[in-house]
């Protein structure tokens, strides 16, 4: 057998490997590895649970937001059916309003034409009167008096109606 320097790095090697193995080595690897591993599973359970509580809060805000979403929503809705109520009731008021006006406009009317037929009856009557003294002191005839009487309460009845009309 020879000895040459493949046997020599075989030994080598064999003496490095019961070294590793003296002082425990792949023990102290195996373990640091565990230790790894369970490190790792511990912050993968813990963003687990941080996952787990962030999807509970974003539900509970989604819940808050849409009940925000709802409320609003109620508010317009009470808004658009408190502006519509107030719209109609400004309308039913400025209605009443001019109606009020109207009628007390045509009454104002009426009256003012009612008193105008009074006056022209009045001034009527009072030429009537005014005429039949003229034709009374004018005239010395009793038929003829007659005559110009009936004339004159003629043309005042035809007055008269022609006012009235």
């Amino acid at each position: 057998m020879v000895i040459d320097s493949t046997f020599w790095v075989a030994i080598s090697f064999l003496i490095f490997i019961g070294g590793l193995v003296y002082l425990k080595v792949p023990h102290k690897v195996n373990e640091i590895l565990n230790k790894l591993i369970l490190d790792i599973k511990n912050e993968i359970d813990e963003s687990e649970k941080l996952r787990a509580e962030a999807k509970i809060l974003l539900d509970n805000a989604q819940k808050k937001l849409n009940t925000a979403q709802t409320v609003s929503n109620e508010i317009l809705d009470q808004a658009k059916k408190d502006s519509d109520r107030l719209i109609i009731e400004l309308n039913d008021k400025f209605h009443k309003s001019s109606e009020i006006k109207k009628n007390s406009a045509e009454a104002k009317i009426i009256q003012l034409k009612e008193n105008a037929i009074k006056e022209i009856k009045n001034a009527s009557v009072k030429i009537a009167i005014d005429s039949v003294q003229k034709i009374i002191n004018t005239s010395v005839d009793k038929s003829k008096l007659d005559t110009l009487f009936q004339k004159n309460l003629d043309e005042t009845k035809e007055e008269l109606k022609k006012i009235n009309s």
